[in-house]
């Protein structure tokens, strides 16, 4: 079943097998026989046993190839080094030998024994030139920039896709959500008492968006282990990875934000302008993907779920109290107002409220048929002018470079090799 999948789907099969049977190794197209760490054979059947011919090794009548190459592994071991002495002068000249023995000096310096990655590389080492500067640094990538970003976020949206339950269950939860505050705060009056309710369904659409996202910390989490592994070899570019985790989540996200605003929006009877509208989408799509950047933040800077945890509730916990809902700016502390400013609740929420009210032509208040109060007036008394419709959107943009910004340094410190060994041979 497994050859047939090969041959027929294009798939690349790598199989490890104890003790096969006569009929199975008939069916393998490339065999990789190791041992200690070190490479004895990696071809076809046909060629492991003309090789061990070679070594003087009589195979008997009738016997499996690969099971008496395993029993007789101590032999081969022995052969292999006999013959890697006496050919290796020859093949080798005296740079090419002098800049493989560095690579393998360094390989065995760091684990004991070679990797997967040092083996199939071996001969494109050879072939380079190695400047010595006194840092390790790698020398080079099998894939360029924008290949790697290409094939690590087909890689994410296949995880994304392969985990249904999560991507399900975040679905139908925007979804519901948004009907079910769409018909808590249906068809809102245009007054007073209709704008305060405005005020509050938007204050807690924004503690529920930027808090519910830390559902995805366990996948961060799981995501930096297999970084880890894949970057220590050299296999791609931290920076490859932050685009990528990057790229992933916008359409993912949008297609959130798009299920939960529809409902919502046009049940509560907030601004029909089709313009208001789609800002509104902008908004909430920014939100979940700062709540997204957030989370992948903290994920490369924590050592386990339960501390990310704690942090990130405690983190939007302080952001919210110093958005403005609860206080107005002027009423914070001097000591305390640098909090205000980088409250990731304080711009989406000063963004609703100009969508919402300016240019609206709504009033709030009449009194002996004369307008007293309008939602400009609104706006102007808390100190929001339309100018700062599109300042709060670039602002939002902002924040989510940052955290990823700060994302990727965190990870490119702790997990890129290139950078232990500069700071290795700094010291």
């Amino acid at each position: 079943m497994l050859k047939l999948m090969a041959e027929t789907r294009g798939r690349t099969i790598i199989l490890s097998i104890h003790q096969p049977g006569f009929r199975i190794v008939k069916l393998f197209n490339s065999v990789l026989l190791m041992a200690n760490g070190s490479v004895l054979h990696h071809g076809t059947v046909d060629q492991l046993g003309v090789n061990l011919r070679t070594m003087g090794m009589q195979l008997p009548l009738h016997a499996n190839v690969i099971e008496f190459a395993l029993e007789s592994i101590d032999t081969v071991q022995q052969q292999r080094k006999v013959l890697q002495q006496e050919t290796q002068p020859q093949l080798l000249s005296s740079s090419t030998t002098k800049s493989l023995q560095k690579k393998v000096e360094v390989g065995e310096s760091r684990s004991g024994k070679f990797t997967l990655q040092q083996l199939f590389q071996q001969a494109k080492v050879v072939d380079e030139e190695s400047i010595d500067f006194g840092f390790d640094f790698p020398l080079g990538f099998a894939n360029s920039r924008l290949q790697e970003t290409l094939i690590l976020t087909h890689r994410f949206s296949k995880n994304i896709f392969r985990t249904k339950e999560l991507f399900a269950c975040r679905t139908i939860q925007m979804l519901i959500s948004g009907l079910v505050l769409g018909s808590i705060f249906y068809n809102l009056k245009d007054d007073l008492t209709g704008a305060e309710e405005r005020v509050g369904l938007f204050a807690f659409i924004l503690t529920f968006l930027l808090s519910c996202t830390t559902e995805a910390l366990p996948i961060f989490l799981q995501e930096r282990e297999i970084l880890m592994k894949e970057t220590s070899c050299g296999s791609y570019r931290v920076s490859s990875y932050a685009i990528a985790n990057g790229l992933v989540y916008l359409p993912f996200l949008l297609i959130l934000a798009i299920l939960f605003s529809i409902p919502l929006y046009w049940l509560v009877g907030l601004n029909p302008n089709f313009m208001a509208f789609m800002h509104f989408l902008l908004l909430i799509w920014l939100i979940l993907y700062t709540a997204n950047s957030v989370v992948v933040c903290f994920s490369a800077l924590v050592p386990n779920f339960i501390v990310g945890n704690s942090v990130i509730s405690g983190v939007m916990g302080s952001f919210f109290l110093f958005s403005g809902y609860f206080i107005s700016k002027h009423g914070i502390p001097n000591y305390w107002i640098f909090m205000h400013y980088i409250s990731l609740f304080k711009y989406p929420f000063e963004g609703f409220l100009i969508n919402e009210f300016s240019n609206s032509g709504k009033c709030l208040e009449y009194m002996f048929g004369k307008c007293m109060v309008s939602a400009e007036d609104l706006l102007r008394e808390e100190g929001y002018g339309e100018d700062g419709k599109w300042r709060n959107v670039v602002v939002m943009v902002c924040f989510i470079l940052v955290y990823r910004f700060i994302s990727y340094v965190i990870l490119r410190l702790r997990y890129c090799p290139s950078i232990s060994s500069f700071k290795g041979s700094l010291v």
